[in-house]
């Protein structure tokens, strides 16, 4: 049932929002580096690699360059459009048609690059693969600052290692567990919540089961 209202969802938006996407699509092919869209291998259901798609804000090498994966508020790799692509996130509405075609859902945890998968211990890996990937989920929505989390810490590689991603782990491990079309329906109207009012701490009064994050995080999350 989820991935019929996927299908739906996502056609419906791509449709909609097409009168948006064709200008972009202009703008980026004649700024920055010219490219329109980044792919890049993410690790979907049952383990399987898909090239996820974005609408390209970073120079094409940003992985071999600083951070690697992770970036930073103000980062030099971002290109002329890109702040705003990245914070009105509009730069994830390529990921439509990873949905319509399947690769992805509208919710489910994050997909993840092949080196942050690795980092979570095998009963978390088993967990994420076990479901499609999301274009939100309850990592994104918990995590709506993570940039800003990084600009506070001196090695931001170390505190996601050490703090960011064992939790995530076990947001991701409780959707898992607690997956429902209600749920999906929830969580969808949550992400368009905070995109709206990113202070709101509303998750928490909805699912009051989730887990409590470690007290590094409580500043950021509660």
């Amino acid at each position: 049932m989820q991935r019929t209202f996927d299908i739906f969802f996502s056609s419906l938006a791509l449709l909609v929002l097409l009168p948006l996407m064709i200008p972009l699509v202009i703008i980026l092919r004649f700024s920055g580096e010219g490219e329109i869209f980044y792919k890049q291998n993410r690790v979907g259901i049952n383990g399987e690699s898909f090239s996820l798609l974005k609408f390209a804000t970073m120079l094409k090498n940003s992985p071999n360059l600083a951070n690697g994966n992770i970036t930073l508020k103000n980062d030099p790799r971002i290109l002329p459009a890109g702040n705003l692509l990245r914070k009105t996130k509009i730069n994830e509405l390529p990921q439509l048609l990873n949905i319509f075609l399947g690769d992805m859902s509208i919710i489910g945890p994050r997909p993840l690059t092949q080196d942050h998968f690795d980092i979570y211990i095998p009963s978390v890996q088993q967990a994420i693969a076990s479901v499609q990937p999301g274009l939100s989920g309850i990592g994104s929505i918990v995590f709506r600052t993570e940039v800003e989390m990084f600009n506070q810490h001196d090695d931001p590689k170390i505190f996601y290692a050490k703090y960011i991603s064992p939790y995530k782990g076990r947001l991701e491990v409780w959707y898992v567990q607690n997956k429902s079309l209600l749920t999906y329906f929830i969580l969808i109207f949550l992400t368009v919540w905070v995109v709206i009012f990113s202070k709101s701490k509303t998750i928490w009064k909805i699912f009051p089961s989730l887990p409590k994050p470690p007290e590094e995080l409580e500043k950021y999350c509660l």
